[in-house]
């Protein structure tokens, strides 16, 4: 007897799982049955085992793919994956060598110099200039490239942070040499 599309009866019965009747799924698969008897798990035979490392090998492809594309916060930095992030960040930048200290005057060759600003970045709203010395990102030295890029590469995943610089005077001051902190604001797209 059908009962608005929903099968038999039987079918109904056997699927709730009313007592004296047996399921759809013990009837077409005797494992099932078999369980269902003995009120035991299923035996985990070849075809569960393969299913198992299929799932397993799913969720870890998964999760490599997004480990992947996570940022890696920690680890080595190269000088031109820090100068590739100081493009992204708005500024062309180098490594304080000996020539650029003297002609700077400094008393080390520590640092990141600024060589140019890209117009409507990030590093363009934060005032930050050319000849700029940054010496700190968000409250972490930098005292070469590789501290550069691990720094900037931490602070761009915020939305707020400072960079500290050292930036050459005005013309006509006296004072010389200033100690500027920038506020990075989030991304304005």
């Amino acid at each position: 007897m059908r009962l608005g599309g929903m099968g038999t009866q039987e079918d109904r019965a056997g699927h709730l799982g009313q007592a004296g009747q047996e399921s759809a799924g013990a009837r077409r698969y005797p494992i099932v049955r078999q369980a269902l008897q003995s009120r035991q798990a299923p035996p985990k035979g070849r075809a569960f085992f393969m299913l198992s490392a299929l799932a397993l090998l799913v969720f870890w492809i998964d999760t490599e793919i997004v480990w992947s594309q996570a940022p890696k916060l920690d680890g080595e930095m190269t000088d031109a994956e820090a100068i590739k992030l100081g493009q992204e960040f708005g500024i062309e930048v180098g490594a304080v060598d000996e020539g650029i200290q003297k002609e700077l005057k400094m008393t080390k060759a520590e640092g990141v110099v600024v060589f140019e600003v890209i117009g409507n970045s990030r590093a363009d709203y934060a005032g930050i200039k050319v000849r700029s010395v940054i010496k700190e990102i968000d409250k972490n030295d930098v005292r070469n490239l590789k501290d550069f890029g691990k720094a900037l590469k931490r602070a761009m995943h915020e939305c707020n942070f400072t960079v500290g610089t050292y930036e050459p005077a005005d013309p006509g001051d006296p004072v010389g040499w200033g100690v500027n902190f920038h506020f990075v604001g989030c991304r304005r797209d």
